[in-house]
């Protein structure tokens, strides 16, 4: 095996320890979760876990964590009978700050706000639908949309 090789077999068994991560945030995203656990579970170290997540996904770890908690504190605060700090919990939230924080910044608008405005704009709307529609935007990435003029 040349030496090409053995680096793209390299890259491949990387990107595949990289999917197992994201598949278990997707999964597990309300228990305890940091980077050196999700590390030791794919034998990598976590600053070589940290820059490989970042390179194949665009972000690192603890940020798709957040917004995958987000995602899911958002279809909990749509359905309306949970508060604000029992839907930070039950995403898996320490601190109601941080999580009213980092909600803020990918939504735009504060978790109370949210679920005071979320419930009465899906009403009747498919909820595979309102998930697409409301996913929160890392870092802020979605540019206003200008309306089309034909």
């Amino acid at each position: 095996m040349t030496s090409s090789e053995a680096a793209e077999a390299q890259r491949l068994r990387d990107l595949a320890r990289l999917r197992r991560v994201r598949d278990r945030i997707d999964r597990e995203y309300a228990q305890p979760l940091d980077v050196d656990a999700l590390a030791r579970g794919v034998n990598m170290s976590a600053g070589h876990l940290s820059r490989q997540f970042r390179l194949a996904y665009g972000e690192s770890p603890y940020a798709y964590l957040m917004t995958r908690r987000i995602e899911r504190a958002m279809a909990l605060l749509r359905r309306g009978d949970l508060s604000v700090t029992e839907v930070c919990f039950a995403v898996g939230c320490s601190s109601l700050g941080t999580f009213s924080t980092r909600f803020t910044e990918l939504v735009g608008v504060p978790p109370s706000v949210y679920r005071r405005h979320a419930t009465p704009t899906t009403a009747g709307i498919p909820s595979c639908v309102v998930k697409q529609v409301t996913r929160p935007v890392r870092n802020r990435e979605a540019r206003p949309t200008q309306p089309q003029l034909a």
